[in-house]
């Protein structure tokens, strides 16, 4: 990244689903699959590009998980004016966890911006 980073209010970041997928692969430790579905909405003027996530994971017996990377589900997105991009993806967890961080992303003219991802839940049924 180049030049400062700053928060961008015209990009919002939309939980729109968060499903407990208990038929996908998981390991032994970490045995409760989540799927959850995810819109980025670009109220501005000017197009955005997504070029990278952060998400930090607190699952509720204290372990923090850390995920960056560059883009999204393999893409950059170019979000115009007026539109959104969405997207699913998936996470597993020893136990449930609240989840939370930002997609960073360069607008047309070049400044560096991110968007905060509000904190959702990743609520593992009881009897799991």
């Amino acid at each position: 990244m180049a030049g400062p980073l700053r928060e961008f209010e015209d990009l919002h970041v939309s939980v729109d689903d968060v499903i407990y997928m208990p038929g996908l692969e998981a390991s032994p430790e970490k045995p409760h699959p989540f799927v959850y579905f995810i819109s980025i909405h670009n109220d501005s003027a000017v197009a955005v590009t997504i070029r990278g996530r952060k998400w930090v994971v607190h699952e509720d017996a204290g372990e923090i998980i850390v995920v960056e990377g560059s883009g999204v589900v393999g893409q950059n997105p170019v979000i115009n004016p007026g539109e959104h991009f969405s997207y699913n993806s998936y996470h597993v967890v020893a136990r449930s966890a609240r989840v939370s961080g930002a997609f960073f992303g360069e607008t047309a003219g070049g400044e560096w911006i991110f968007a905060r991802i509000p904190e959702f839940r990743l609520e593992v049924p009881q009897g799991a």
